[in-house]
């Protein structure tokens, strides 16, 4: 369990009262947060920095499962050149390709800036992860759901429904 300093405790309070209205936000715990939007995911979680200050990541999962190769890589260190912010990344431990940026919480975070990084966030992964997925392979994270939607429904109760 991560303690809040203030700070952190701050950007909370912002991220709910900003987003807490939307049937796409749902509060999965102390300091994360999760808001769907078209087909991606965007995770937010509020880290305390040091005493005083906070940090607020708005990370969306755009392809699981992909290999890493040069032409990948290169692409996205190309890609991480054109934008105005956040950076496309690697993340080993289940081979995954995420678009994430970090803001400075606390009481200067503003309600507008989170706001429009998690949509900029959001429109950044609906718009990469069915390319990524489709020249390079692996699962976006709207295969992972629906797999994971017929899977529940396939076991629900110790018993296969969808089977004949």
């Amino acid at each position: 369990m991560i303690i809040m300093n203030a700070a952190a405790r701050t950007s909370c309070q912002t991220i709910e009262k900003a987003l807490g209205k939307s049937s796409a936000f749902r509060k999965i715990d102390d300091g994360l947060y999760v808001v769907k939007q078209g087909s991606s995911m965007v995770m937010i979680s509020v880290l305390p920095w040091n005493p005083n200050r906070a940090v607020v990541r708005c990370v969306a999962q755009l392809v699981k499962g992909v290999m890493m190769e040069v032409p990948l890589a290169m692409q996205l260190l190309e890609m991480n050149a054109m934008l105005r912010f956040g950076a496309f990344a690697y993340v080993p431990a289940g081979d995954v390709i995420i678009f994430s940026h970090t803001l400075l919480g606390g009481a200067t975070m503003d309600e507008e800036e989170l706001t429009a990084t998690v949509r900029d966030v959001a429109i950044i992964a609906d718009e990469y992860d069915d390319r990524i997925a489709a020249r390079y392979g692996g699962q976006t994270m709207q295969d992972l759901l629906e797999e994971s939607v017929v899977e529940h429904l396939r076991t629900a109760h110790g018993r296969d429904y969808l089977k004949p």
